[in-house]
């Protein structure tokens, strides 16, 4: 970290001014100086680091002159995108809507590993867990890997004031026991009184007494403190920002929601929202049957909740019997067994026909849409704080996770592991005058949305469907905030402090959806590389052990490293050596591979199984796609083997998605889906 001489300090409090503003004497000069050459860089389009003469001042400088804006970072614990701009329909998000419609929403955005520790530390370095060598809760990384600057650390040493509001860095050894203060931080980090019951026993259960339950809806007067620790978090933000107005100091503000990450503990009136017979399963509940059992993640965390454990939940796949308990130890003896496979199918099968375990899985997701809703009213008195003291116009707004949550997808819970649910996050960025216009003389932007009166209308602003990933956070805040964008980091980089290994991503912030069309516009010769976002999660064993969802480092003995395009999924579980924290490519032990099924192709698979049932064993016919109309009709369908042409209004209404891709496409996809050909 910088250290300032005594007359440098009394400079980094303010600079005297003559009645014009402008500073007197030598540093007026500089000031000067400083400006025509920002400026012209500007024009050019070209970033510059900090002058070495003018070094100690250019921090000071830079915040005069520069018309770089305020950045308030806001980040929730556990949250998928289960949120109405990004197409849930279940799930009432309002205020964050209402912040998707003034902001670039990317659609592919992915943690780098699924687990808080890790991902904060990574996102908040800019650097990959292989290079912070933080894979659990137990090192810090400036010790341990290299003394690597944060984001907010190099807003700071650009004249910002940096402040922490709740959970920004996980707490704990994993950030010095300090969150990092006072290298990132201007001001010791808030941390709410309210977060010491987040664990304790404050849910009260059917018997009338207090429980450490997973499902806690709580009447907030009568728990400890008559607070919930979302809630202070909301309160300190908006006295910080009050303050930031009155002093005039240009600031990064990072705010870190505890909701939805377990228990999930909100306010009772938010189960109004979410009546439990409008809850459904997971689409895909069951284990899937090939998965490699070293994939799978056992939620040990959910199952040492009382009302889980209530359950006797069996490990670690589910509710199974106790008599079916042998199988799972032959499958892990004898995993390559196709028998054992088969037989471990029925076994996972059973896990998602239990009465009483439908009933709480039912009650999860209700609790967890519920906890979305209240963690949204806390974004939402945020965003309007902005408004109150006027700093919508000159305040970056960036809102993200720090990783998703399966809630019963393939039979998971809880974060853990490589899938999409698990390292898919929402994130957004508004600018104003790039995202959004600015406002007008007394307009609001953020107008406070009631969850439980108002319908949600908002449709993002622009919408981008490029893989992007976390560790672009340093490069594209610091672009955004007209900083010096930290160069791409050197392999190794252990030694060196300031550099990144994500680059920018502000270059997509005008992709529409339409250019974003791979399946359309990609084309590996025009372009230097696909998109990729990388995940990895480390594993104790082969096998779901007690452990696996949280290793320590030296229990690690496999990495899962998992790469993400638009069209796939790979996954490759490889040995670990966390000694020397080195992978052995050589050492595989399973790898996964899947396609991802877009809108399009889901509705051609409808088609499909529509028309097969149509037209069994014959043919369908269609005619007259134009380029004018686009309309098709199905002529005729062989009535042989029973066919028979639709009559019914779903069927017509499946089949009318036809008009919608020209025949080039269809032919394609029908093939692919393994549809009868169109003649």
């Amino acid at each position: 970290m910088q250290t300032l001489s005594g007359k440098q300090q009394d400079l980094q409090e303010g600079i005297q001014t003559n009645a014009t503003g402008f500073p007197k004497g030598w540093v007026g000069f500089s000031f000067v100086l400083c400006c025509c050459i920002q400026r012209l860089c500007q024009n050019r389009n070209i970033k510059i680091p900090p002058m070495q003469p003018l070094k100690p001042i250019i921090p000071v400088l830079l915040t005069k002159c520069n018309d770089g804006m305020n950045v308030l970072f806001i980040v929730a614990d556990d949250l998928r995108p289960a949120l109405g701009c990004y197409g849930d329909s279940l799930v009432k998000s309002p205020n964050i809507d209402q912040l998707a419609s003034r902001s670039v929403v990317f659609q592919n955005a992915y943690a780098q590993q699924a687990v808080c520790a890790p991902s904060r530390v990574s996102f908040l370095t800019g650097r990959r867990p292989d290079t912070t060598r933080l894979y659990d809760f137990h090192s810090y990384w400036r010790v341990h890997a290299g003394n690597y600057s944060t984001i907010p650390q190099y807003f700071k040493e650009n004249g910002y004031t940096t402040m922490s509001v709740g959970k920004v860095f996980h707490p704990g050894i994993s950030s010095n026991h300090s969150d990092d203060y006072p290298y990132s931080w201007s001001l010791p980090p808030f941390h709410p009184s309210a977060e010491k019951y987040e664990n304790s026993k404050t849910c009260k259960g059917k018997d009338g007494e207090l429980h450490a339950n997973l499902v806690c809806p709580v009447d907030v007067a009568e728990v400890p403190l008559g607070t919930l620790p979302d809630i202070q978090s909301t309160e300190e933000a908006r006295r910080l920002l009050n303050i930031m107005k009155i002093k005039n100091r240009k600031f990064f503000l990072a705010v870190g929601y505890h909701k939805p990450h377990i228990p999930l503990r909100y306010p009772q009136e938010f189960l109004k929202l979410y009546p439990l017979e409008n809850i459904t399963l997971a689409p895909d509940p069951r284990v899937p049957e090939e998965l490699p059992a070293v994939a799978y993640n056992p939620w040990t965390d959910i199952r040492q909740r009382e009302d889980v454990q209530a359950l006797n939940v069996s490990f670690p796949y589910g509710p199974i019997p106790e008599d079916f308990q042998l199988k799972i130890k032959l499958y892990s003896e004898n995993a390559a067994s196709p028998f054992i496979r088969a037989e471990l199918a029925s076994v996972r099968a059973i896990a998602v026909t239990f009465p009483f375990w439908k009933n709480l899985q039912r009650q999860i997701r209700q609790s967890y849409f519920a906890a979305v809703s209240y963690l949204d009213t806390q974004v939402g008195l945020l965003l309007n704080a902005l408004d109150d003291v006027g700093l919508s116009n000159n305040t970056i707004v960036m809102f993200t996770a720090d990783h998703g949550w399966s809630l019963g997808e393939h039979g998971e819970w809880a974060k853990y592991s490589n899938f999409d649910v698990a390292t898919r996050v929402p994130l957004m960025f508004y600018v104003p005058g790039k995202t959004s216009s600015f406002a007008r003389p007394g307009e609001r932007i953020f107008p406070y949305l009631d969850p439980f009166t108002h319908i949600s209308d908002s449709v993002a602003a622009g919408k981008a469907k490029k893989m992007v990933e976390l560790v672009s956070l340093f490069s594209t805040l610091a672009e955004l905030a007209g900083l010096w964008v930290p160069p791409v980091c050197p392999e190794p980089s252990f030694h060196v402090a300031l550099c990144t290994q994500g680059p920018s991503i502000v270059q997509h912030f005008n992709s529409t959806e339409e250019e974003d069309d791979y399946d359309n516009d990609y084309d590996i010769e025009d372009d230097h590389e696909e998109p990729i976002a990388f995940s990895q999660y480390p594993r104790p064993a082969d096998i779901p052990e007690w452990d696996s969802d949280k290793p320590e480092l030296k229990d690690i003995k496999i990495m899962g490293y998992s790469m993400r395009t638009i069209d796939y999924r790979y996954t490759l579980w490889v040995g670990f050596n966390p000694s020397n924290f080195s992978a052995n490519l050589q050492d595989v032990h399973a790898g996964e591979l899947y396609m991802i099924l877009d809108e399009l192709e889901q509705q051609i698979g409808s088609m499909c199984m529509l028309l097969k049932g149509l037209c069994k064993g014959g043919q369908v016919y269609t005619q007259h796609f134009t380029n004018d109309t686009r309309t098709a009709s199905m002529d005729k369908c062989s009535l042989q083997d029973g066919g028979k042409k639709p009559n019914n209004t779903q069927d017509n209404k499946i089949l009318s998605g036809l008009v919608e891709y020209s025949p080039k496409i269809l032919a394609a996809l029908y093939s692919q889906a393994g549809c009868d050909r169109l003649l």
